[in-house]
């Protein structure tokens, strides 16, 4: 059984993109991309994120369903969730497409467990649409991950996850970075999400960069940084 309080129906297994460092894989880096990229669009961070003294990992870049997306007319493309309205963030996503896509990442945490990685040395992050799902899953987590990464994202379905919050939730560490000059997701969307979040009690990293929607080599080097603390922490 899986840790999310989602009733949603698992759909069809995420095809991923997998690479290990190392023999016999001791941790599980699960990474989404944002809308219309796929797995292999972050798979390049491998080897700009990884430091020598880390243990082995499992990197795993699973590709989001491909799906119509009405603020791009409708057309299809790899989506975590349909994005109904641009400005408004408290109802950009689309409530369905995010609890399918939970339940998807849930399945994927389910297979790490029984490949050998518990919940407990599993990281989940995201960008964009994949942070915001990152954000939801983990605000879902009965049994507490060793860490979130949120990179350009905002909080979907703010006042809903903030409600259902699992008590354990916030036990698990969260890094958050955003670009202070980002126009797909604003600023302020981020500081939001970072603000509602501590109210539950995350301890939160939070990193800000003056780039647009995207990711910055001094930002890799951050999660980096935090990464190798959860690694020690062990």
């Amino acid at each position: 059984m899986n840790n999310a309080t989602s009733d949603a129906a698992v759909a069809a297994p995420l095809e991923t993109v997998e690479i290990e460092t190392g023999p016999q894989p001791a941790w599980t880096v699960l990474w989404l991309h944002g809308l219309g990229d796929s797995g292999e669009g972050w798979a390049p961070v491998v080897p700009e994120l990884v430091r020598k003294d880390w243990p082995a990992l499992r990197f795993v870049f699973p590709h989001a369903p491909v799906r119509a997306v009405t603020i791009n007319n409708g057309a299809r493309m790899r989506a975590w969730y349909d994005i109904r309205d641009f400005q408004d963030l408290a109802n950009r996503a689309d409530e369905a497409g995010v609890e399918e896509s939970v339940a998807q990442v849930e399945a994927l945490i389910a297979r790490e467990a029984g490949r050998g990685v518990p919940a407990a040395r599993v990281i989940l992050a995201g960008f964009s649409q994949g942070g915001a799902i990152a954000l939801a899953a983990g605000l879902r987590r009965r049994e507490p991950l060793a860490g979130l990464i949120a990179l350009s994202t905002y909080l979907p379905m703010a006042d809903r996850l903030v409600r259902e919050a699992a008590p354990a939730a916030s036990a698990q560490p969260l890094f958050m970075a955003h670009g202070s000059y980002d126009p797909v997701v604003p600023f302020q969307g981020g500081e939001m999400a970072a603000a509602r979040l501590r109210t539950l009690g995350f301890n939160i990293d939070w990193h800000t960069y003056p780039m647009a929607h995207q990711a910055c080599a001094e930002e890799i080097d951050a999660v980096a940084a935090w990464l190798s603390q959860r690694f020690a922490a062990a």
